[in-house]
């Protein structure tokens, strides 16, 4: 039995399937690469659902973790920390004038975002318009939220208050408000949903919407925020304020961190009101500290450069493909939707998989997204060379793929 067959042995008694896992037993990491147990290098384009953004194991990073686990590891919330406030203030500054509740996930920096909508319209304005095609976390509410059924199988009758509209389609939305709308909830870009790009037009007609009819708008980035798209948050592609922002995922460098952030006006929750247990951890905090100040120091105007030049080269391979549809995205979150053909744009589930499966032997990591597209979310940290080899593995499988298709 290899190293790899021995852990996966431990999971399958031991730990809960709730995973599609691959066979894969990660143990070390720097930048860009991952190394599993077998001593196995790879290039790793989808570092924990975009967590790691700075790559794994940034020397600041790490220091910064290793410094506060010598002094304190948890302070509870009913005594002050110091570096839960540092970290307000900074990223209330990269944001906007707002104040900030911290968690631990993406999830619970959602749930806060509709506890406090909902305090905000009690008694009678409780509904939420959220879109379809979107993802919001696994939580009964966030699962609610969602606005994809395949998430929601299984686990009625979820929370009411939650209304799905089509995502890009300002009227459509308009029709959903009633009398008892509070808040929209939208992902500037949708990530599960497939890589789908808000437009301008939306966002801002979002806007005006909510202060026409006094909602709140809720900008979901927990994929998008720190940096991913080229912009500290994605709100800076449209040039729209929202009233509330929730951010995860790469606040920390993989750290558990999440954080809801409200305009002061309406963040007027008495002590008792919500709470987390963990939420704001002081190691946690420093790693978060660390990583915004190296986003600041250049990493997110890198994040811009290199994305336009991945999408450039993949717009190249799309050429030269007739199962490669749309590509989209901003920054360092791209999506690339594999179909029948390009005279179909039927979705090609099955060869999306093997291109997958055949850049996984090969030493590159990317995972999909939606029914039928590839993601891109590389650390920020890369530069030019890795992504030139990352662009040759990627041509070399989709060619092989498509070759064996075609035989």
């Amino acid at each position: 039995m290899t190293l790899t067959e021995e852990t996966m042995s431990l999971y399958y008694e031991y730990v809960m399937p709730t995973y599609a896992r691959a066979s894969l037993v990660m143990v070390r990491g720097k930048g860009i690469k991952a190394y599993d147990i077998e001593g196995r290098e790879f290039l790793d384009f989808f570092p924990g659902w975009a967590v790691s953004g700075l790559g794994h194991c940034h020397p600041m990073v790490v220091a910064a973790i290793r410094e506060q686990a010598k002094k304190i590891i948890h302070v509870s919330n009913n005594y002050y920390n110091e570096l839960q406030g540092l970290l307000a203030k900074k990223i209330v500054e990269t944001s906007f004038d707002g104040k900030v509740f911290f968690c631990n996930s993406g999830a619970e920096a959602v749930e806060g975002a509709i506890k406090l909508a909902r305090k905000v319209g009690h008694p009678s304005r409780y509904e939420i318009i959220t879109m379809e095609n979107s993802f919001h976390g696994r939580t009964l509410a966030a699962v609610a939220a969602t606005g994809q059924p395949k998430y929601q199988e299984g686990f009625a009758p979820l929370p009411s208050g939650f209304v799905h509209a089509p995502f890009n389609d300002l009227e459509a939305v308009k029709s959903k408000v009633t009398d008892k709308t509070i808040a929209i909830m939208v992902e500037p870009i949708q990530g599960e949903g497939g890589i789908n790009v808000a437009s301008e037009e939306f966002m801002n007609g979002l806007r005006q919407l909510c202060d026409k009819k006094g909602l709140l708008l809720i900008f979901d980035e927990i994929q998008t925020g720190m940096g991913r798209t080229g912009k500290m948050f994605a709100i800076e592609h449209f040039g729209v304020v929202p009233d509330i922002i929730t951010v995860a995922k790469g606040i920390a460098s993989g750290m558990p961190l999440g954080a809801t952030i409200a305009l002061r006006d309406i963040m007027k929750w008495p002590p008792g009101s919500h709470g987390s247990t963990f939420g704001g951890n002081p190691v946690s905090c420093a790693a978060a500290l660390a990583t915004i100040d190296l986003l600041r120091n250049g990493l997110v105007r890198n994040a811009e450069r290199m994305g336009k030049y991945l999408m450039k080269h993949l717009a190249a391979i799309q050429a030269e493909s007739r199962h490669i549809g749309r590509l989209t995205g901003k920054g360092l979150m791209i999506g690339m939707e594999i179909v029948k053909s390009v005279e179909s744009m039927r979705p090609a589930p099955k060869m999306r998989d093997r291109i997958i499966q055949a850049c996984f032997r090969s030493g590159l990591l990317i995972l999909p997204c939606g029914s039928t597209s590839l993601r891109f979310v590389p650390p920020l940290v890369i530069g030019r060379k890795e992504a030139d080899t990352a662009l040759r593995i990627f041509r070399e499988c989709v060619h092989q793929v498509e070759k064996g298709h075609t035989q």
